[in-house]
């Protein structure tokens, strides 16, 4: 029995484009105040000292990065010179959209930058511009620690 190609062709193609559809359709359901710790206020470097006996605890604000979509903004955590903690206290969220992709990706540029302790981390696909900043606003914090 011969099949008919453009039949096969036809089936294939709306397999394909119902499996993108459904793929599209799939929104994460990570809150944003689950992905980070929101802080408002400045936006200049600073840096704060912990003193807990044996180790010393500092944390150092980045300069915050400007994107197309907003600023993005990078606090890290620096323990005895090792960082132990990073979160992105500002970045785009003015949208549905922003939010979206934002809190799906800013969880992972923290647990980049924490697994990296360098800037040299990847990208996060589908935030490009968040990545960017949250990059250039980490290597200020990171410069600032002397890291």
């Amino acid at each position: 029995m011969k099949r008919d190609p453009v039949r096969r062709i036809v089936l294939a193609t709306g397999t394909t484009l119902t499996g993108v559809a459904l793929l599209l359709s799939y929104s994460a359901s990570v809150s944003r105040s689950a992905a980070t710790s929101i802080v408002s206020g400045s936006t200049t470097a600073s840096a704060a000292s912990v003193d807990t006996g044996a180790s010393t605890t500092q944390t150092y604000d980045g300069a915050a990065a400007s994107t197309r979509f907003g600023n993005v903004q990078v606090r890290i955590t620096v323990t005895d010179g090792v960082l132990t903690a990073a979160e992105a206290i500002d970045y785009p969220d003015s949208d549905g959209h922003d939010q979206q992709i934002n809190s799906y990706a800013i969880p992972i540029l923290n647990a980049e930058a924490v697994d990296a302790g360098t800037a040299s981390i990847d990208m996060v696909s589908g935030a490009t511009y968040t990545s960017n900043g949250y990059v250039q606003s980490l290597q200020d914090a990171l410069d600032q620690a002397g890291l």
